[in-house]
């Protein structure tokens, strides 16, 4: 079986993303401070927006390059895979808050 490959761009934003994020929600999980609340949203607003601008650069990259293509689309996958994800730790804090 043939290993995946991912692009550099889309390997790292999602690792840096899950890593924060998870980071993050620990921390919460564990204080209950409500400046991680605070902390926390402004991550998932710029989280956000830092992973739409990678997920199109990799998206195009993934049309526009018909040689060697896999390796961005499976990164555009990759990053999409923050979505599910922080709807579960956006679950977790809403089940702990309330």
């Amino acid at each position: 079986m043939e290993n995946i490959k991912f692009s550099p761009e889309g390997k790292t934003a999602f690792y840096l993303s899950f890593a924060m994020g998870t980071l993050i929600l620990i921390i919460f999980l564990l204080t209950k401070s409500e400046v991680l609340l605070t902390i926390g949203f402004y991550y998932v607003l710029a989280a956000a927006v830092i992973n739409v601008i990678v997920f199109f650069y990799e998206f195009v990259a993934f049309i526009s390059n018909s040689k060697d293509n896999k390796p961005h689309g499976n990164s555009a996958v990759l990053v999409l895979l923050n979505i599910p994800i922080s709807i579960i730790y956006f679950l977790a804090v809403i089940n702990c808050t309330f």
